[in-house]
């Protein structure tokens, strides 16, 4: 059965070079995706491919 899934979302602000921000529009377009579902799926991988191969999660965080 389909089930809606909510994802709880939080806004952050953050400083990026020109250079990164318009890379990144053009990726957003060719790919028909949004800047900010962009930003979002490169600091997944990254995340989940950093050289010690360690993944962080919300859970390594303390808020």
């Amino acid at each position: 059965m389909f089930a809606v899934k909510r994802v709880e979302m939080v806004n952050k602000t953050f400083r990026m070079s020109v250079d990164l921000v318009k890379r990144l529009s053009i990726v957003a377009q060719a790919q028909d995706v949004s800047m900010n579902n962009l930003v979002s799926q490169c600091c997944e991988y990254a995340l989940d491919n950093m050289a010690a191969n360690k993944k962080v999660t919300a859970r390594d965080v303390e808020e």
